[in-house]
């Protein structure tokens, strides 16, 4: 497991959770509240482990919620089951492919608040939808869903900047002696 990576990620959700909780000129202007977790679960569920991808969507969820309205932890779920999924399926996906992470994006970014409302809904809060949802969950989803590419393309920078490369073995001893010729 390497740390530093686990550490770039859980400061990556961090800054996610900060900004999405920011009112910004790009928020006012679209009118929806722009969420890059869904995104970082992605990139989490194709590249790294259980442990990196739980500690990322506790610590992702947390943080939003405790900046948000929500009750505390329950944004935490659907993280982790974005995640989850697409850790599950990794084998299937062309990760290297931007329009598969522009897929895969646009499909967390909705699944995102859907799953949230409909916790919410479970445990009793009331959250406020209308028709002008509808609108700002398909723009939630979209620019999600568009700027996951940029940050798989911005975590593989920092994960090649600041973490080793792992070795590759090869399959003989290196105290083993190789007998030429006949016998």
């Amino acid at each position: 497991m390497n740390y530093l990576n686990t550490g770039i990620l859980v400061l990556a959700a961090y800054l996610a959770a900060y900004l999405a909780s920011c009112q910004t000129p790009l928020n006012q202007w679209l009118g929806v509240q722009i969420d890059l977790r869904p995104a970082l679960m992605v990139y989490c569920g194709l590249r790294t482990e259980w442990t990196t991808l739980s500690l990322v969507a506790v610590l992702g969820g947390l943080w939003f919620d405790g900046l948000s309205a929500n009750r505390l932890g329950i944004s935490i779920l659907p993280l982790f089951v974005i995640a989850f999924l697409v850790h599950l399926n990794r084998g299937l996906i062309l990760r290297e492919q931007h329009y598969a992470q522009f897929v895969l994006g646009t499909a967390a970014s909705a699944a995102s608040p859907a799953l949230t409302i409909l916790l919410m809904v479970g445990v009793g809060q009331m959250p406020l939808i209308g028709w002008g949802s509808i609108w700002q969950w398909l723009i939630m989803a979209l620019v999600g869903g568009s700027l996951t590419p940029a940050l798989f393309w911005l975590l593989e920078r920092f994960s090649k900047a600041f973490a080793y490369p792992p070795v590759s073995e090869t399959s003989f001893r290196p105290d083993r002696e190789i007998k030429r010729g006949r016998v």
